[in-house]
């Protein structure tokens, strides 16, 4: 059994998604176990693994108990293949077919005139910004260049240019920015409950008797990378019919597409053109659940605000994510996991422990993670709300939330830990349109309630604009 430490922080984060008392039940703490420490990393990476993995299987459970008038199924966790699970895009192996870098060649640590930068170029619209600004295509020109550069000057011109990079601050930099003081107290989520629509959900209906938490359950998928996806994939591995909609023209980062995509339909629509969004408004009037990784004003400016899906679906249940929170000058600004990391003072605080100037991020893309495992909770919790008050609720998660919460978590010399060893019973074999694949398992487990996806990982934009159901 791990510490109890663990289990403790899984509890904090149930509380940090809502305390209704008329909505959620009291839940039984679930049971981790495993080493405390799998993760070597400057703060608790393995126990926040391990706890919204728990966090996010709770609420299915509840949910499933609720819908089948029963008592809710024990939730177990293992720590190390919580910790795996955080790792699951890297330890992804093809069998007899490859997959494509997961890194842009450019993407990377830079060093400044005064300190370092992080350039994000793994989508080419981006990596475009860079060689415009630097005037520099390879990586040795891009370093050449990036040193003469002082790194804030650096930043605000790549993302003025429209595209991704970070100064990496230490804490006390971060939090003496205005930036930095406007989401110090970011939440886990932000959750607003709205009017009840008097109406029994449409998805009880769709399967009044649930094997699994989420059947009969629609989600409209509008996130990329890794945190919406992550969360998705849950939802479609307890049963959810999950639709993934990307946009005409753009390509996902294709590392990462035959994990993303585990469970779900894919298809693309121009949300700028008549015929596409009436497509889509239509999808939205017969969905339940939205999730949405545009940048904060960024969908409304499509025509698509908080009253306009009201309009079209009352029932809607919204979700939505971004890098640098919802309030403060950056909300709107283009951000990943590897750039809140250098922001906000982690990879500075990895630099102190390993004595280097260097940037030492977390041995993970944690905030991703748990991002995604924290906005499958909330989702789940407001499906339980639906049901038992017909209200509807709109969710919003952030990587700098998420990030907050595990810079609460120090693990002094939590770096010494030997990095695991990582072998094949670590891993299960899956289908992909590619191929057979050794993956990393969903972690934890719902007392008889194994997940399992209806639909193998395939490329972006494969399927009809339609429910599989």
């Amino acid at each position: 059994m791990t510490s109890p430490a663990t289990t403790d922080w899984a509890m904090a984060v149930w509380r940090a998604l809502g305390t209704d008392e008329e909505s959620f039940d009291p839940v039984d703490p679930p049971t981790i176990i495993g080493p405390a420490t799998v993760l070597p990393a400057t703060f608790d990476v393995t126990g926040f693994a391990a706890a919204t993995t728990a966090t996010e299987l709770l609420a299915a459970a509840q949910l499933l108990a609720t819908r089948r008038a029963e008592t809710a199924r024990p939730v177990t966790v293992s720590t190390r293949s919580a910790a795996a699970a955080f790792l699951a895009e890297r330890l992804f192996t093809p069998l007899g077919w490859d997959l494509p870098p997961a890194w842009d060649p450019i993407a990377g640590d830079y060093r400044t005139q005064d300190g370092w930068i992080r350039l994000h170029t793994n989508y080419p619209h981006h990596r475009a910004v860079v060689h415009r600004v630097l005037g520099a295509a390879t990586r040795e020109d891009v370093t050449r260049a990036v040193a003469s550069w002082e790194g804030t000057a650096l930043e605000d011109a790549i993302v003025s240019a429209g595209g991704c990079a970070a100064v990496m601050h230490t804490r006390a930099q971060w939090l003496g920015s205005a930036a930095g003081r406007s989401t110090r107290d970011e939440p886990l989520a932000r959750t607003d409950v709205g009017t009840p629509t008097g109406s029994a959900p449409r998805w009880v209906a769709r399967s009044p008797v649930p094997v699994r938490p989420f059947d009969g359950v629609r989600v409209l998928d509008l996130t990329r990378v890794l945190a919406g996806p992550m969360c998705t994939r849950f939802l479609a591995a307890y049963g959810a019919d999950v639709l993934r909609i990307d946009p005409v023209g753009v390509d996902e980062v294709a590392a990462l597409v035959p994990e993303t995509t585990a469970g779900k339909h894919s298809t693309r629509l121009d949300l700028t053109c008549s015929p596409d969004r009436t497509t889509f408004a239509e999808l939205v009037r017969t969905a339940d659940v939205l999730v949405s990784g545009y940048r904060p004003g960024a969908f409304d400016a499509l025509g698509y605000d908080a009253s306009a899906l009201r309009s079209l679906n009352p029932e809607l249940i919204t979700a939505s994510l971004d890098a640098y929170g919802w309030t403060g000058p950056w909300r709107e600004r283009r951000g990943f996991d590897s750039l809140v990391q250098m922001s906000v003072g982690i990879a500075s605080a990895g630099a102190s422990e390993d004595g280097t100037d260097a940037p030492r991020p977390l041995p993970a893309q944690a905030l991703d993670h748990g991002t995604g495992a924290v906005l499958a909770a909330a989702i789940g919790r407001a499906l339980l709300r639906q049901l038992r008050h017909g209200a509807p609720t709109s969710v919003r998660c952030s990587l700098i939330g998420t990030a907050t919460a595990l810079l609460g978590h120090p693990s002094p010399s939590g770096r010494t830990t030997p990095d695991p060893q990582w072998s094949d019973t670590d891993l299960v074999t899956t289908r992909t349109a590619w191929g057979s694949a050794r993956q990393v398992p969903l972690p934890g487990e719902i007392a008889g309630t194994p997940p399992h996806w209806s639909v193998d990982a395939g490329p972006i934009g494969s399927h009809a604009p339609v429910w599989s159901s």
